[in-house]
């Protein structure tokens, strides 16, 4: 017991979330006092028939590392959730639930305020007690509380993006699952399906956000803002990272197969804010400048050319989008070294 206190503790200090769910998987084979012979933290996505799930972390008694799935994979690589009816049991119930053949398994669900489905799935030596799954039910609210906290250091307080001090970090993991080497701790089961291509960065500017504040006032404003976000969920994919920079700027980072495809969400997004009627204000368009990320690149530079792309969309009519490199290859814009691009995010 001491050891999962101790473990519990140690989970406080983590800021990370993949490091936050490797560890945690880590303490219930490890220190839970359960025999555990593998955890495996579970991530489900979509709605209906098409529900399927994404390993965020596996661990085996056996293994000195846990695995996990790569965020970055093609939804149709993901295992059905209806393939594994425990799970899907343990899921529509909302409570613990258990089975002991072929071995013992126990399948504990999980739900956050902002709607992120998580399952705990625990195959022990024996099956486990109501007191015993009472203590991962604990162990499981607590990784939840951390979590939370999580969010509210990450999120924008308005919209609930991501905010601007996580960037960094996510860049560079994104570039870092960029390289053509899997990364250490990827589920080799399902490598195949990670997206191929590379990473792009977005940024998206509202066009005359400032006349709706002065017309209609800030409440108004936020509801604009709120909106948008809404739109942009609902437009991107479960994996492609959502930023909010401040005022009326919005930042994405996807990943995409090529510059077509980037470009095909990008102008989809698009079209539905200047189609959505905005309660009061009616139209809203925004302008969108992207550019593909380079090897060895730095957020500033890469924020820097997606900038200069939204810069060139409102000089020329705005709600449009633009795309840095061809802008640079058609020579409406000139490249500029990453040094002179360089730009002060915080």
């Amino acid at each position: 017991m001491n050891a999962l206190v101790q473990g519990l503790a140690a989970l406080g200090g983590l800021r990370d979330r993949d490091t936050l769910d490797t560890e945690l998987v880590r303490l219930v084979v490890r220190h839970a006092g359960l025999g555990v012979t593998r955890a495996e933290l579970i991530r489900v996505l979509g709605d209906g028939d098409e529900q399927r799930y994404l390993a965020l972390a596996t661990m085996r008694h056996d293994q000195d590392q846990p695995t996990h799935d790569v965020l970055w994979s093609d939804w149709t690589q993901l295992p059905h959730l209806m393939d594994f009816p425990l799970r899907v049991r343990a899921f529509e119930k909302g409570r613990a639930v258990q089975e002991d053949q072929p071995a013992p398994v126990a399948v504990l669900p999980m739900g956050t305020r902002d709607g992120l489905r998580i399952l705990l799935e625990v195959t022990s030596a024996k099956p486990l007690s109501p007191r015993r799954v009472d203590l991962l039910q604990s162990v499981l609210l607590a990784y939840q509380n951390l979590l939370g906290l999580l969010d509210y250091g990450e999120r924008d307080s308005l919209t609930e993006l991501l905010n601007r001090k996580t960037f960094d970090g996510a860049f560079f993991k994104a570039t870092a699952d960029n390289s053509s080497t899997p990364p250490e701790g990827v589920d080799e089961r399902r490598e195949s399906g990670r997206i191929a291509g590379g990473v792009w960065l977005a940024v998206l500017d509202i066009d005359h956000f400032k006349r709706v504040n002065d017309t209609y006032g800030h409440l108004i404003g936020d509801e604009v803002l709120l909106l948008l976000a809404r739109l942009m969920r609902n437009n991107f994919r479960f994996y492609d990272q959502l930023y909010r920079f401040g005022g009326e700027e919005f930042v994405v980072l996807m990943r995409c197969d090529d510059a077509s495809h980037a470009e095909i969400a990008l102008e989809r997004l698009r079209r539905r804010v200047s189609d959505f009627a905005f309660p009061q204000v009616g139209s809203i368009t925004v302008s969108i400048g992207v550019s593909q990320l380079l090897p060895n690149d730095t957020p500033s530079s890469a924020f820097g050319r997606a900038d200069k792309a939204v810069y060139y969309a409102k000089e020329h009519g705005r709600n449009r989008l633009c795309n840095y490199q061809l802008l640079v290859a058609e020579g409406h814009l000139t490249e500029q070294a990453a040094d002179e691009m360089d730009v002060d995010l915080f």
